[in-house]
């Protein structure tokens, strides 16, 4: 595999992940914040805008799982998607930790 694979894997996991925040919130008709709300990141957008952003990093996701060309017969290339996971988890739950203080 080709060094921007492994990049692909990597982001399709952060993708992914940041796609389960905002669509859970907007299906359950809850304000979130997304890369659009003011302040940026931090003032809550509507449920509607939220699915919609969850969407789109659903698709990115799904293209970088693709051009990556994760399989369960490359180990790296799953462990370096469930770091994009991993690293996207933690840095978001530091993030919307912020929400409620604003």
């Amino acid at each position: 595999m080709e060094w921007y694979n492994y990049l692909a894997g990597f982001l399709s996991g952060g993708f992914l992940a940041n796609f389960v925040p905002h669509f859970v919130n907007g299906i359950s008709g809850n304000r979130f914040p997304t890369p659009f709300s003011k302040p940026h990141g931090i003032g809550l957008s509507s449920p509607t805008l939220n699915v919609i952003w969850a969407l789109i990093n659903l698709l990115l996701s799904f293209l970088f799982y693709k051009l990556a060309g994760i399989s369960m017969e490359k180990h790296l290339s799953l462990v370096i998607f469930f770091s994009g996971i991993a690293t996207l988890s933690i840095f978001s739950s530091k993030q919307f930790s912020k929400k409620d203080k604003m």
